[in-house]
């Protein structure tokens, strides 16, 4: 092996070194010297930058008409005292404006009508890529109310019998609390087996075994007489929560006596 020295990978190797990465890992030096030796910082580097380049994306990666926004992760529910920067946060692109909207606009389609197809392609598109909307989400991407939201929302679960994926229906975050419903009747309106229930609804086998465990034991207790308040200190739940399924019940019941007068 020759012992002459390479000038030219001494003077221009260390350009290679000039990196973000080699920045950060300096940086964590500094500032945290405690976290570790050379290999951990490096990783720890690495780590931000793809974090980085996940939730920044060229301007060429998005089309004409969408927008890059940042939702809560499907497989991480809310938790009690944890706050939004705690949780994990999954960017997503969304279409906010395509052909069919102008169309629409151009078809004199009403503007609730406009809206709530928006909204539900908005929320079906984040839940594809990994993550859940809220009502505020909404309201801020498409300029409204967030209670304009929820109630369009709710208007069109109640109507078409199907869940729209965000946080108010799969984490039970803010206003939109239908799916029990929903859920309760696909179960003993349509006779839907409790699989492919969780399947349309977008819920795991084991939430929905719990609604329909918690529909049960209300309508037990109100076999058994027992007021709202009564059920809801002999179950250890929420009396609004009760007051729900008796009114899942009741639309139940109504649904039983029309089929019977059939």
């Amino acid at each position: 092996m020759s012992r002459t020295p390479d000038y030219l990978r001494k003077r221009y190797a260390s350009l290679l070194q000039k990196t973000l990465q080699n920045a950060l890992s300096h940086l964590m030096a500094q500032q945290f010297p405690r976290i570790g030796g050379p290999r951990i910082r490096q990783l720890c580097a690495q780590m931000i930058l793809d974090l980085i380049d996940k939730h920044v994306r060229p301007a060429e990666h998005l089309r004409h008409g969408q927008t890059l926004w940042i939702g809560i992760a499907t497989d991480d529910p809310p938790r009690r005292y944890r706050t939004t920067a705690d949780t994990t946060l999954v960017p997503v692109v969304l279409d906010l404006s395509i052909d069919a909207d102008v169309l629409a606009r151009v078809d004199r389609k009403p503007p609730r009508e406009r809206l709530t197809t928006k909204a539900v392609r908005l929320c079906r598109q984040a839940h594809v890529q990994g993550a859940l909307l809220s009502n505020a989400d909404l309201a801020e991407l498409l300029g409204r109310d967030d209670s304009e939201i929820a109630s369009l929302l709710n208007a069109h679960e109640k109507a078409t019998g199907q869940l729209v994926p965000r946080r108010a229906t799969l984490h039970d975050v803010g206003t939109g609390l239908t799916h029990k419903r929903i859920i309760c009747l696909k179960r003993y309106a349509e006779g839907k087996s409790p699989d492919l229930v969780a399947k349309e609804t977008y819920h795991m086998l084991e939430s929905v075994d719990r609604y329909l465990g918690q529909f049960d034991r209300v309508r037990h207790c109100r076999q058994e007489g027992m007021t709202a308040e009564k059920t809801a200190f002999t179950l250890d739940c929420g009396v609004s929560l009760v007051r729900e399924y008796l009114a899942i019940d009741d639309e139940l019941q109504a649904m039983e006596k029309g089929a019977g007068k059939k």
